[in-house]
């Protein structure tokens, strides 16, 4: 206490003129237009900018939070594509006003473990059994195709991806409507094989690859990537292409889990067809 008296008493004049200049400042303000206006807008573009600066820091730090809704929002808006549906008719008529019956709902995820290196790369997932998530089920990216769910545990998966040795996508040219095989062929992960394309068909650099939508993992048209060189063998009647991938398998964050909704009846029948 005694420190403080002596401090405040050596320095007395020093806090009385911050004092009279603290009052003189004001009165200068409160009396004069000019210096009144100035004032006020300075002090709103400071805290203005204070205010901004606090939100700015608030947003970053709440950025997780935000890209989990986003990922939500795009996983129920997926949903409702309308190349998720497939129209429903009468028994001998076509129904007038056409209506849809849902084939395919999306489920937003998060990648938290990946590689690209090996013969037969996996993913793991942050969904599993409790969220519905089931072996079979396909997983795309907001660029396009991933992968296919291998082994699920009660909170995660496993997902076999495109960069596998084994996997083998029902690809599209989606100029042309010619249907192949994507598989990958090791080496580059960025580049796949498409395979079973005649040579007859008419290709382009450039030309895009797309889900055929035949195996009902993936719904039709989602994006695989795009033709970046060919060529046709002397002799042979199909040509080796090699397609772009439009995933960036090392920068592979969030994704969807599509679940097909009419998967097991097109699986039981095809079974009774011997397919």
């Amino acid at each position: 206490m005694g420190n403080l008296i002596r401090f405040l008493s050596k320095n007395s004049f020093l806090f009385l003129f911050l004092f009279l200049l603290f009052v003189s400042f004001t009165l200068l303000v409160q009396n004069n237009n000019y210096q009144n206006s100035k004032f006020f807008n300075s002090s709103n573009f400071l805290i203005g900018n204070l205010y901004s600066t606090v939100n700015n820091v608030n947003e970053y730090f709440n950025l997780k939070e935000i890209n989990s809704e986003l990922a939500e929002q795009n996983a129920k808006l997926k949903s409702v594509q309308i190349n998720n549906f497939y129209q429903v008719y009468g028994n001998v008529f076509l129904i007038n006003d056409t209506t849809y019956s849902q084939k395919y709902v999306y489920t937003s995820a998060k990648a938290i473990n990946n590689s690209t290196n090996k013969r037969e790369n996996y993913i793991t997932i942050n969904k599993g059994a409790v969220n519905g998530i089931k072996a079979g089920m396909g997983v795309v990216s907001a660029m396009g195709v991933v992968g296919t769910v291998k082994n699920v545990s009660e909170n995660f998966c496993s997902v076999m991806s495109v960069l596998h040795e084994k996997n083998a996508v029902s690809a599209k040219i989606k100029k042309s409507g010619y249907i192949g095989s994507l598989v990958w062929e090791l080496g580059n992960y960025r580049i796949a094989g498409l395979k079973d394309i005649p040579n007859h068909v008419k290709l382009t650099k450039g030309d895009t690859i797309i889900t055929s939508g035949y195996s009902s993992v993936y719904p039709e048209g989602e994006l695989i990537g795009i033709i970046q060189d060919f060529d046709l063998p002397e002799g042979n009647n199909f040509y080796n292409i090699k397609i772009e991938l439009a995933v960036d398998y090392k920068k592979l964050s969030h994704v969807f889990i599509v679940k097909s909704l009419i998967k097991v009846e097109q699986e039981k029948l095809e079974e009774l067809n011997g397919n």
